[in-house]
C-alpha cells in the first residue's frame, strides 16, 4: 500500500506550511549515542511518489536499500541530524537525551512550522504545532524518511567506533545487547562508549569490569 501523509495533510489543512517528521534511533543499545533526524519532504510529485512506494520503517528495510534511500532523501529533501552523547544519556537518562537529540535535529531544519513525531511523546522544546504518531515510521512519509536517515547515520557511527573496539561486534549489532556483545562485556569490561546507566553495563562495572579509554 505504501506510505501515506494523513497526519501531514491534516496539519497542512490547519494552516501549517512546512511539516517535518522526526524520529530517533538508538534508544535501546548499550553503547553509542542516540541519534535523531528531522526531514521535510518537498511538494514534488516525483519525489513523494518514489519515497511513498520505497521507504518504510528503517528497521525492516535491508541495509543496502536503507543506504540508497538515505542518499536519495538527503539529495531531494531538507533534513538535519542531532545526537546526544553517551555522557548525556548517563546524566539525564535516555528519554531526555532522546529529546535533546530531536531538538538538535530540529534546530538545523529552518522554516519548519509543523512537526510529526514518531511515538507517543511530544518534543518538549518544540513550540510550534506537533502531532505524535505511534509507529509513524511505518505509515507516515516524513517520519519514515527521518527514521531512515537517522539509522543509516547511527549505523555508520557505530561501525567507526567499533574499529577501535572490535571485540564488541558493533559493526553488526550497532551496540545492542546481543549475545556477542554481552559476552565481550563480561570478558573485556566496558569502554568509554558504553552507557553505564544501562543495567547490563552497570552490572559489569559493579563486578569490577575496568573501563577502557576511548
Amino acid at each position: 500500500m505504501g506510505l501515506r501523509q494523513v497526519h501531514e495533510d491534516a496539519m497542512l489543512a490547519q494552516g501549517c506550511r512546512v511539516v517535518a517528521g522526526v524520529d530517533e534511533v538508538g534508544r535501546g543499545p548499550l553503547a553509542g549515542p542516540v541519534v535523531a533526524a528531522a526531514v521535510w519532504v518537498p511538494d514534488d510529485v516525483r519525489v513523494r511518489r518514489f519515497l511513498s512506494a520505497e521507504a518504510g520503517d528503517s528497521k525492516v528495510l535491508k541495509a543496502a536499500k536503507r543506504v540508497a534511500l538515505s542518499a536519495f532523501i538527503q539529495e531531494h529533501c531538507r533534513w538535519a541530524l542531532g545526537e546526544a552523547s553517551v555522557e548525556e544519556i548517563d546524566r539525564v537518562n535516555i528519554r531526555n537525551a532522546t529529546f535533546l537529540a530531536m531538538e538538535r535535529a530540529l534546530a538545523g531544519l529552518e522554516n519548519c512550522d509543523g512537526l510529526l513525531v514518531d511515538g507517543n511523546a511530544r518534543v518538549p522544546g518544540w513550540k510550534a504545532p506537533q502531532r505524535t504518531v505511534i509507529k509513524g515510521d511505518g505509515c507516515e512519509l516524513a517520519i519514515a524518511c527521518a527514521s531512515i536517515v537517522a539509522k543509516v547515520h547511527r549505523d555508520a557511527v557505530m561501525v567507526r567506533l567499533g574499529q577501535d573496539f572490535p571485540m564488541y561486534g558493533w559493526a553488526k549489532n550497532a551496540g545492542y545487547g546481543t549475545a556477542v556483545h554481552l559476552e565481550a562485556l563480561r570478558k573485556h569490561g566496558v569502554c568509554a562508549h558504553h552507557r553505564v546507566s544501562f543495567a547490563p553495563v552497570r552490572a559489569v562495572v559493579e563486578a569490577g569490569g575496568v573501563a577502557r579509554a576511548a
